[in-house]
């Protein structure tokens, strides 16, 4: 494994060589790798406008797969590694809220849209629903309306939307490199 220290007082370039090194497996059981659907996810979000820091959440919300060790084959296995919150957690030496919120909370996003949206459950792939039942399966509508009362909620569900597009084996993206002058414009001061 890679070590994580590498480039340590340097976030634009650890970040970069985290998603390149360690994002070549495949994502889960998707089609695709983990690198592929965090570039997908960053381009979803990029070509409907949002904010840099919230291309830059959709870049990195799954870091914490790739971060924790614990996080290999847990959803499979039925135990919930958290990896949206301890994504935002790594995240949060180096960028603020507009970047660390919504990658914290696009799993209850996803529990919420599966309570509030008809059909959307029946979006999800196979391994989007696998994973939901380890998160605690759909809100209830009073979880759903907690929810929605939170800061960057929107911006939750935004990304949640995109993860769930970004899982096309044939999407062209730019390449990764492309997104860190993004990056590097998005870290807290």
């Amino acid at each position: 494994m890679n070590d994580l220290n590498k480039n340590e007082g340097q976030p634009v370039p650890a970040l970069l060589d985290i998603l390149e090194d360690l994002g070549g497996d495949r994502y889960g059981g998707e089609e695709i790798s983990q690198l592929a659907h965090a570039l997908q996810c960053a381009t979803l979000a990029q070509e409907s406008g949002a904010a840099e820091s919230l291309v830059v959440a959709a870049l990195l919300h799954d870091i914490g797969h790739l971060v924790n060790p614990k996080d290999e084959g847990a959803a499979a296995a039925g135990i919930d590694a958290a990896h949206e919150k301890v994504g935002a957690a790594y995240l949060s030496r180096w960028f603020g809220a507009a970047v660390t919120a919504p990658i914290a909370m696009h799993v209850d996003a996803k529990r919420y849209l599966c309570q509030a949206e008809e059909g959307y459950f029946q979006r999800l792939s196979d391994e989007s629903i696998r994973s939901l039942a380890v998160q605690g399966g759909p809100f209830t509508a009073a979880e759903a309306d907690s929810f929605l009362a939170r800061p960057y909620a929107a911006d939750a569900i935004a990304l949640r939307r995109w993860d769930e597009a970004a899982k096309d084996p044939d999407k062209k993206t730019p390449a990764l490199q492309a997104f860190a002058p993004m990056i590097e414009r998005s870290l807290s001061a």
